[in-house]
């Protein structure tokens, strides 16, 4: 699998233009929500363009969840789904990611920056560039003890 690596001047770019795709959508945005582990950062940047706090949990119905790609969707999925079945009420979570695969994604992210139609694998400057191809925390490590 081929990667793209993008650097820090790119992620400030398109964390701009995240901050204004919000500031000039309907969306009220009271806080934001960084997933662990490569939304994060970004999170951290959106949260300082447009001003509003970041939360550790107190996920609220103007709380704006941001992840760095949307690529299977399984993450965005997952934790909105969580969020709708703790809540009796409707929970429509509003989610921003940087780059969105609609190619591959069982989920559209509310905001996208860049629709990333490649199967290239993106390298993020938070990331190592050996990373591979599958999110280290999801492949099961044997340990012996």
């Amino acid at each position: 699998m081929n990667k793209t690596v993008i650097n820090w001047n790119e992620i400030d770019s398109l964390v701009f233009k995240l901050a204004h795709k919000v500031i000039t959508s309907i969306l009220e945005v009271e806080n934001i929500y960084g997933l662990q582990r490569g939304g994060l950062i970004p999170a951290v940047m959106l949260s300082h363009h447009l001003g509003v706090p970041m939360v550790k949990g107190d996920i609220g119905p103007n709380t704006l969840i941001v992840d760095d790609i949307c690529d299977s969707g399984e993450t965005l999925y997952k934790f909105v789904k969580k969020y709708q079945t703790l809540y009796s009420f409707p929970f429509n979570l509003k989610t921003a990611v940087l780059h969105h695969k609609p190619h591959t994604a069982c989920f559209k992210p509310t905001i996208h920056v860049e629709e990333w139609n490649s199967d290239d694998w993106i390298v993020y400057p938070w990331e190592m560039e050996s990373s591979k191809p599958i999110q280290d925390y999801k492949v099961k490590v044997e340990t012996s003890i």
